[in-house]
């Protein structure tokens, strides 16, 4: 199975049906970016703390699997020289109608976040990485290449799914009961039945892969980076994802490059 252009597919047709991470900010976001007020996040909820960004005027920022006209075009508005690398050609649009909307400069480039071969060595002062390595079948690569492509002292904003989120049945879930069912790390392609896979393939659902702490924290560190703040989000969104009563489902890190 190509999972890369499996995955490109989903997410064209998720901008299609409007889920929430591919709805452009409006122009009130981006005004308060022109006034020094960014808010962003990482995960679903707890805003990136102001400390954790370099100067954000003149810096170069690649957001890494971060299309959907969120993220770029504020911190474009703030100042940032922006690039936006994304698997999904319409998240991508997403970017573009905000930077025309607000007479923003920012480049789109469409690709795989694990394969940052279009960009050089040192070429970025800030990495914005929301969310989005739940669907690569690999980390480790992200993380190598992200600390490639920064320079020196520049940041690693990330955020990922606590990994315990996937050892439950998430049919069961959704009724409202906890299920232990898979062992992970978890896989859409290797850990369900045939059965539900064609049911995500007639969803045109994204396919999802959990990844160990082991590989989230440590292959941060083991590419080189140095850990230098973490969080957890409390999300309670009990609707969405009911083990959220229980606990975090959420991490956010911030690496620096020595």
């Amino acid at each position: 199975m190509d999972i890369l252009a499996h995955n490109r597919q989903a997410w064209d047709r998720q901008v299609e049906q409007g889920n929430r991470w591919t709805v452009p900010v409006g122009p009130e976001v981006i005004a308060a970016a022109r006034r020094g007020v960014v808010e962003l996040v990482l995960t679903p909820t707890v805003p990136v703390p102001m400390a954790w960004y370099p100067p954000l005027a003149g810096a170069d920022v690649l957001c890494l699997a971060s299309g959907g006209g969120q993220q770029g075009p504020v911190l474009a508005a703030a100042g940032a020289r922006v690039t936006v690398l994304d698997n999904s050609p319409a998240q991508l649009a997403q970017d573009r109608l905000v930077a025309e909307r607000e007479g923003l400069e920012l480049r789109t480039v469409l690709g795989d976040m694990a394969d940052l071969s279009a960009f050089g060595d040192g070429s970025f002062d800030l990495i914005f990485h929301p969310v989005s390595n739940c669907f690569a079948p690999a980390v480790r690569p992200v993380w190598r290449e992200a600390y490639r492509v920064l320079r020196s002292g520049g940041a690693l904003l990330a955020g990922f799914d606590n990994p315990a989120l996937y050892i439950f049945d998430w049919e069961t879930m959704e009724r409202g009961e906890l299920v232990v069912r898979h062992r992970l790390p978890y896989s859409d392609v290797e850990s369900l039945s045939e059965e539900q896979k064609a049911r995500l393939a007639a969803d045109g659902s994204p396919l999802e892969f959990s990844h160990t702490l082991e590989d989230q924290i440590g292959g941060q560190l083991e590419a080189g980076f140095l850990l230098t703040a973490l969080f957890e989000d409390p999300w309670v969104d009990t609707k969405e994802l009911l083990l959220s009563a229980y606990m975090p489902l959420f991490i956010a890190t911030r690496a620096i490059k020595p």
